[in-house]
Order: C-alpha cells, then sequence, then structure tokens
C-alpha cells in the first residue's frame, strides 16, 4: 500500500495521508490506510483513487459512533473528513446553512448562534460532526418537536460511488437541484455515498428554556402521563424519560437537588419559547403533573445521555407512542429483570441496553421476544452496539420486509460493493 499511501499523500497534502494505525478501526475491523482530504476537489481525487486502485472506502468524522451499526467486511481506506469544515454558507433570512460534512455539530452551533440561530439537532454525541450524525441518523431530545436529521435536512453534496460530486436538494442561494436522496443517505453509515456538507434548515434561538420534572415508576404511569401532557394542549420543545434499572420500590416520592431518590425514575419535559407562554405552559404542566414535579432552568444530569456503555448491548426501541410501554415492558420480561431506558416517549423512540457480559444466545433470545412483540404494534428493536463476540452471533436489525428495496438501493448507489460494505441495513 506504499504506493497508494504516496498517491494520496499528493492528493491530501503531507501528513494527511498514512498507512492506518492500531487505534484506525471501524466496529472492529482495521483499515489499512487513511486519508484526509482538505477540499470537495480532494475528496472526488481521493474517491477516484480508492477506485483505481480496487480500495473499498468508509467514511469517517470524530469516529463517536463508528461502533455503531455491522462491522465491514474489508476496510482498505478510512477517509476523514475533518478538515471538510465550517459554515460554508449561511443565509439568516432564508432560514438555511450549508455546514462542511466534518464540522463537529458543537462548533456548528456556536457560529450559528453569533446570528441568533442554532441547529435543531440536539444528539448525545456531544463530538459528533454533522456528517456523522447525518451516517447513524442521530437524534436527540428536540426530536420531539423538529425531528431528526431527515426532516430538518434542506440539501446535500456528496461523491458519489463513481468518484463523481453529486448534489441533492436545495443549497442557500441556489436552486434545487436533482432528485432527493436526503433521506437515503440519514442512516446509511456511509455506505451509499461521502458526505462533503449539508444544508440544515436553521432555528431561531428560543429566549426561554424550562425544564418540568417528576419522578415516575413504571413505564403505563408515562405513558399517562405523557398523554395527559399533549392532551392539555402542552406544545413542548421535548419530552424525556428515564427509567434506571434498579428494582421499583415502594419508598416515597422525593427529590432532593439532584433529581428524584428512591430509585425512581424521571420525566422531563422542555418548554421553549417567549417567556410568558413558557411560565403559562409551565404553570398548566406543575399542576397536570403533580406528585413532585418541580421547574429548572438547567437539565437533569441525564439530559442527552444514553442508557448504554461501550461494552453494553446498546438498543434503539420505536413504535407508535401508544404502544412504547408494552415494547418496555417486553424487554424486561425478556431480560428477566429491569433494564435502564432513556429517550422520547411523546415520539416512541428509546433506548436501553443489556449487559456486555449476556451471552449471545440469551442476547438473541431476548430480541427475539421482543421483536415479536413490536412486529405487532409496527415497531422496531435495531442493536445499535455490541461487543464483537455478541455482534458477530446476533442479528442487528429483525424484520425487514423492505429488504429487496434496499437491495435495489444499495446496487444502484453503489454497484460495486466499495462504500463501506457490509455496514448498509441488512448487512449490505
Amino acid at each position: 500500500m506504499d504506493a497508494v499511501v504516496r498517491e494520496l499523500g499528493q492528493i491530501c497534502g503531507p501528513g494527511f495521508a498514512r498507512a492506518a494505525g492500531a487505534a484506525d478501526t471501524v466496529a472492529g475491523v482495521p483499515a489499512r490506510v487513511v486519508a484526509a482530504p482538505a477540499t470537495v476537489a480532494g475528496m472526488v481525487a481521493t474517491l477516484r483513487s480508492a477506485i483505481a486502485h480496487d480500495l473499498t472506502v468508509v467514511p469517517r468524522g470524530a469516529g463517536t459512533k463508528l461502533d455503531w451499526g455491522a462491522a465491514p467486511r474489508r476496510v482498505d481506506l478510512v477517509v476523514d473528513t475533518g478538515r471538510l469544515a465550517g459554515i460554508w454558507q449561511h443565509s439568516p433570512a432564508q432560514r438555511a446553512a450549508e455546514v462542511g460534512a466534518g464540522m463537529p455539530l458543537r462548533a456548528a452551533q456556536a457560529r450559528l448562534a453569533r446570528s441568533g440561530q442554532r441547529l435543531a439537532l440536539d444528539p448525545a454525541s456531544a463530538d459528533a460532526t454533522i456528517g456523522g450524525v447525518i451516517a447513524t441518523d442521530e437524534a436527540g431530545p428536540l426530536r420531539h418537536r423538529h425531528g431528526g436529521p431527515a426532516d430538518q435536512l434542506l440539501g446535500v453534496s456528496y461523491v458519489r460511488a463513481d468518484g463523481v460530486l453529486a448534489h441533492s436538494g436545495t443549497r442557500p442561494g441556489r436552486k434545487t437541484v436533482g432528485s432527493d436522496v436526503t433521506r437515503l443517505l440519514c442512516g446509511s453509515h456511509g455506505a451509499l455515498g461521502v458526505l462533503v456538507s449539508a444544508t440544515f434548515r436553521v432555528e431561531a434561538l428560543p429566549p426561554t428554556r424550562v425544564w418540568v420534572c417528576r419522578s415516575v415508576w413504571t413505564p403505563l404511569e408515562v405513558h399517562d402521563l405523557v398523554d395527559e401532557a399533549l392532551g392539555a394542549g402542552i406544545d413542548p420543545a421535548a419530552i424525556e424519560v428515564n427509567l434506571p434499572s434498579g428494582p421499583p420500590g415502594l419508598v416515597p416520592r422525593q427529590r432532593g437537588p439532584a433529581g428524584p431518590r428512591g430509585g425512581a425514575g424521571e420525566l422531563a419535559v422542555l418548554l421553549e419559547g417567549g417567556t410568558p407562554v413558557v411560565d403559562e405552559q409551565a404553570a398548566v404542566l406543575l399542576t397536570l403533573l403533580g406528585s413532585d414535579a418541580a421547574t429548572s432552568p438547567t437539565p437533569p444530569g441525564w439530559w442527552r445521555r444514553y442508557p448504554f456503555g461501550p461494552d453494553d448491548v446498546a438498543l434503539r426501541l420505536t413504535a407508535p407512542a401508544a404502544d412504547l410501554h408494552a415494547a418496555i415492558y417486553a424487554l424486561r420480561d425478556a431480560a428477566g429483570a429491569v433494564v435502564p431506558v432513556r429517550g422520547s416517549p411523546g415520539v416512541g423512540i428509546v433506548y436501553a441496553a443489556l449487559s456486555g457480559r449476556t451471552s449471545p444466545r440469551r442476547a438473541s433470545a431476548i430480541l427475539d421476544a421482543v421483536r415479536g412483540v413490536l412486529l405487532a404494534r409496527g415497531g422496531t428493536c435495531v442493536v445499535l452496539a455490541a461487543p464483537p463476540r455478541i455482534r458477530s452471533a446476533i442479528d442487528l436489525w429483525g424484520h425487514r420486509g423492505s429488504m429487496p428495496l434496499l437491495r435495489q438501493v444499495k446496487e444502484r448507489f453503489d454497484p460495486d460493493g466499495r462504500l463501506a460494505p457490509g455496514r448498509y441495513i441488512g448487512g449490505l
């Protein structure tokens, strides 16, 4: 690969193409070469070089979620997007901004805040890049009001598997071009194209933010409280729940300075907007939630944090909001224990953790049981990440009635299987 490194060094510049090291892995699979082009033209040239040398390519941003999803079958070249950063175009009046794929989301938010605006994205991966958020379709609490990345994207620019730069959707100050493939790229793990920039709808920074929190004990209680809050005409920016793994007890519901005590979980509702409206809705919520409900100008400590660690089996459960509590109960029954759960009950998405010490056979049985309950309710249970010994032995996705269509999509965008082979949905 020495000749490949030299060629990529000429494209990317001295020091920005090298043989891969021990840390350059994707879901445990080692890479051979790493390259970091500084421009869009450089990214195009890098992909064309990979094609010429018949190399597989996996894009990488900050690497915060490279262990998510399936392990690739082969990683010849990791393309680092970190130098494709910055706010490339920003039209405050049009409420749109084009952001380089390698721009850390946190940095993008800081830049936009100077104009009194923000991206309505708040995923738990604090150091994630724009490209990484899109590639994994990662969303945080604000998805309750604003949706996920696919709902906020206006357009994308990406390098196709044949080394051609393509645009889809809208870019600030330019007409809509091409067919809209933005939703296909969301959650594709870089298997359909290498993203170089994304144009998002931007929102005005809210003048007031208030969290209303109270203790909760069971998934059914969470369901009922969320249903009551939304039925009362409350328009929250986010509703999040934290159900820890401790056994539900019969101790009194009490709140301390750090939140609920006695093993209880917590329901938190974020209100954003003008101060009079937020104050009015907070007062309604305090009355409606009762118990130990209280307001706070800051979020609870678990807000925007996943319930799983790097050595756990990380799950994402989706279901109609009215059925989400049933999915959580099914997970508990299958696991034979109370498992930690956090997420957005108002939109039917939560995350859960199984111990990484679970045997592959046991993990598979738990997944089968939960998926059977969810399938009847139009839901899913996806394994986001798992230790290698478990990931290689289980089905990460569950029922995939759309596999023929997914296969057509992969073949259309990447007929030679060059981009992140095996990382796309269903292991394509």
